[in-house]
C-alpha cells in the first residue's frame, strides 16, 4: 500500500486529492510556487515542498523539481490531477524510472490517447465510429484542400497533440480555409511543439457526451454512465450534467459495456474520459483524456462511487471494489466551474477574497480552496472553485443550483456566479434544449441587451 503521495498540483484538484488521501490514511507532500505558499492545499498538507518561481514552467511542469520533491520527502507515488503534467507521457515514465508510482495510466496509454490522430485509430479499431476526417495529419495545405472538399463545408482544423481548444479552426467555405489552416498549425506549433493538424467534419447541432471509464491491472474495467459537457465557451467546459437527457438508459448500458469491454481489451489502467460529439442519434469519438477530469464529482454523485479513492487504489495494485452490475445511477447532478472572471467579459479577475460564504444543504457540494484573505495569483487558470449538486430529478437538481448559487458569496474579485444563475433560470436550460453552440450564442445575446 502507498504509504505517501506527492500531490503535483495545485488549487481545488490539489485539495480533492489530499482529502482523497487523508480518507485512506496516506500522508500527502504538496507542492508549490513562491507565489502559492498561503495556498490551502499547502496549509493541508503534511509536508510541503517549494518547486520554484510562479510561472508554471519553473513550478508546475518543472519536472526535475517536482520529482526531486518526491525523492527528498520519501513519497511513493506521485498524483498529477488535471492539467499540468497529468497527460505528460515522459513525466510518467520519469515517475516509474525513478522508482515511484504514476498514479494514472501507463506512459504508452498516455502518448497513444495524447496523439489525435493515433487515438481516433486506436478507437476505429475497438469499433467505436470517429466523426469523418482525414485519415492522419495533412501536412501541405494543397492536400488539406482536396480532403476539405471531399469531407464537405464546413470543415474543422484540429490540432493533432493537444486539445482544450488550442489549434483549433473552422472553415465554413473554401475561401476561409487557407487563413484557417495555418493559424491552426501555428496555434499547435506554440502550444504543443507540434504543428501537425488533421481534418473533421464539423457538425452544427451537437452535444459533447463523454463516458467515464476506471479499469484495474487485472482487466477488470467498468463504465460509470456519462455526463453531458455541451455548455462550453471557446471550448472550454462552464456547466455539466450527469446524466444526459438525450440517451437512454438502455443505449447508456449497451455502449457503455462495449466501451469497458474495449479498453480493457487494451489494458489500460486507471481512469480516463472518452469524449464524443452526439448528433442524431449518433455518437462520434473525438479523443480520449487519460487523467482525471475537472467534472467528475457529478459521476461520483450519481454513482456513488469515490473517483479519486479508486484512482489510488487501483495504482497500487488492487481491484476494483465493484463490478458494472453492482453501478446503479441515481439522480440528476449538475457542476457549474465558478471561474475567477467578469461574467460578462470573461476577463480574469484576481485579487483578495474579502468575503467567502459557501452554500449548504443536503445535495449540495462545494469543491475549492478559497478561504476568506487568500489572494488569488494571477498566473493560473481561473477555476478557483466548482459547485456541484445532487437531487432526485433533473428539475430538483436546477432548483437546488438556484438555491445554492444564490447563497455562495465570493467577494473582493469578479466570477462566474451571475452567469450560472441566468443560465439555471433560461428556460432552454431549464427544457434540456441546448448544443455545444449553445452558450456562446446566449454569451451574444446577453452582451447586446446590455
Amino acid at each position: 500500500m502507498i504509504k505517501k503521495i506527492l500531490i503535483a498540483n495545485r488549487g481545488e484538484i490539489a485539495v480533492r486529492i489530499l482529502r482523497a488521501c487523508k480518507d485512506l490514511g496516506i500522508q500527502t507532500v504538496a507542492v508549490h510556487s513562491t507565489a502559492d505558499s498561503e495556498a490551502m492545499h499547502v496549509r493541508l498538507a503534511d509536508e510541503s515542498v517549494c518547486i520554484g518561481a510562479p510561472p508554471v514552467r519553473e513550478s508546475y511542469l518543472n519536472v526535475p523539481a517536482i520529482i526531486s520533491a518526491a525523492c527528498i520527502t520519501g513519497s511513493d507515488a506521485i498524483h498529477p490531477g488535471f492539467g499540468f503534467l497529468s497527460e505528460n507521457a515522459t513525466f510518467a515514465h520519469m515517475v516509474e524510472e525513478h522508482g515511484l508510482i504514476f498514479i494514472g495510466p501507463k506512459a504508452d496509454h498516455i502518448a497513444m490517447m495524447g496523439d489525435k490522430i493515433m487515438a481516433k485509430k486506436t478507437v476505429q479499431r475497438m469499433g467505436l465510429e470517429t466523426v469523418p476526417g482525414s485519415e492522419g495529419a495533412v501536412k501541405s495545405l494543397d492536400k488539406a484542400m482536396k480532403i476539405a472538399e471531399e469531407i464537405g463545408y464546413p470543415v474543422l482544423i484540429k490540432a493533432a497533440g493537444g486539445g482544450g481548444g488550442r489549434g483549433m479552426k473552422v472553415a465554413m467555405s473554401p475561401d476561409e480555409f487557407a487563413e484557417a489552416y495555418t493559424i491552426a498549425q501555428r496555434e499547435a506549433q506554440v502550444a504543443f511543439g507540434n504543428d501537425n493538424v488533421y481534418l473533421e467534419k464539423f457538425l452544427k447541432n451537437p452535444r459533447h457526451i463523454e463516458f467515464q471509464i476506471i479499469a484495474d491491472k487485472y482487466g477488470n474495467a467498468v463504465h460509470l454512465g456519462e455526463r453531458d459537457c455541451s455548455l462550453q465557451r471557446r471550448n472550454q467546459k462552464v456547466w455539466e450534467e450527469a446524466p444526459s437527457t438525450v440517451l437512454t438508459p438502455e443505449f447508456r448500458d449497451s455502449f457503455g459495456r462495449k466501451i469497458a469491454a474495449a479498453i480493457s481489451k487494451l489494458g489500460y489502467l486507471g481512469v480516463g474520459t472518452l469524449e464524443f460529439l452526439y448528433e442524431d442519434g449518433k455518437l462520434y469519438f473525438i479523443e480520449m483524456n487519460t487523467r482525471i477530469q475537472v467534472e467528475h464529482p457529478i459521476t461520483e454523485a450519481i454513482s456513488g462511487v469515490d473517483l479519486v479513492r479508486e484512482q489510488i487504489l487501483v495504482a497500487c495494485g488492487e481491484k476494483l471494489s465493484f463490478t458494472q452490475d453492482d453501478i446503479k445511477f441515481k439522480g440528476h447532478a449538475i457542476e457549474c466551474r465558478i471561474n475567477a472572471e467578469n461574467p460578462l467579459t470573461f476577463m480574469p479577475s484576481v485579487g483578495v477574497i474579502r468575503r467567502y460564504h459557501v452554500p449548504g444543504g443536503i445535495g449540495v457540494r462545494i469543491d475549492s480552496a478559497l478561504y476568506e484573505g487568500y489572494k488569488i495569483p494571477p498566473y493560473y487558470d481561473s477555476l478557483i472553485s466548482k459547485i456541484i449538486i445532487h437531487a432526485r430529478t433533473r428539475e430538483q437538481c436546477l432548483a437546488r443550483l438556484r438555491r445554492a448559487l444564490g447563497e455562495y458569496v465570493i467577494e473582493g474579485i469578479d466570477s462566474l456566479i451571475p452567469l450560472h444563475l441566468r443560465l439555471a433560470n433560461d428556460p432552454h436550460i431549464i427544457n434540456g434544449d441546448f448544443d455545444i453552440r449553445f452558450l456562446e450564442r446566449f454569451i451574444e445575446n446577453n452582451s447586446d441587451s446590455k
